[in-house]
């Protein structure tokens, strides 16, 4: 255990890279991850976990394709949160700006399966520990 608080503010200024999240805690099976934002993301779906979007800085949209095939996107701003349902198609976006996000150990950033290739911007991980 980590008896050591975590300024987020701090972790988010001690790296640079876009769609890289770090884990800034781990609770129970969860890990507690922050990202900076920029461009586009990739089509994703995380069969089997839904993910939860907290905007600390900036915008930040999420598509949404429904099982018809319609898109809608949600436009998020600082101070908002957002659960994806496990199962949806989603392409996140964003102008600029900072996400915080919950999801279980283990869950890779472009899902269990995207669509077309993985954009250079966007780092495939299952996160990094903090520097």
């Amino acid at each position: 255990m980590n008896a050591k608080p975590v300024n987020l503010t701090e972790a988010l200024a001690s790296f640079d890279d876009v769609y890289s999240p770090r884990i800034v805690a781990r609770m129970n099976d969860y890990d507690v991850r922050i990202a900076h934002t920029l461009g586009e993301h990739v089509w994703h779906v995380h069969e089997d976990t839904d993910e939860f979007f907290l905007v600390l800085d900036g915008r930040f949209d999420i598509a949404i394709r429904d099982a018809a095939g319609v898109e809608t996107t949600v436009v998020l701003h600082k101070g908002d949160t957002f659960v994806v349902p496990k199962g949806t198609e989603h392409k996140p976006s964003s102008p600029g700006g900072s996400i915080l996000m919950f999801e279980p150990s283990g869950t890779l950033t472009t899902g269990d399966r995207h669509e077309g290739d993985v954009p250079a911007n966007v780092d495939s991980t299952t996160g990094h520990n903090l520097p």
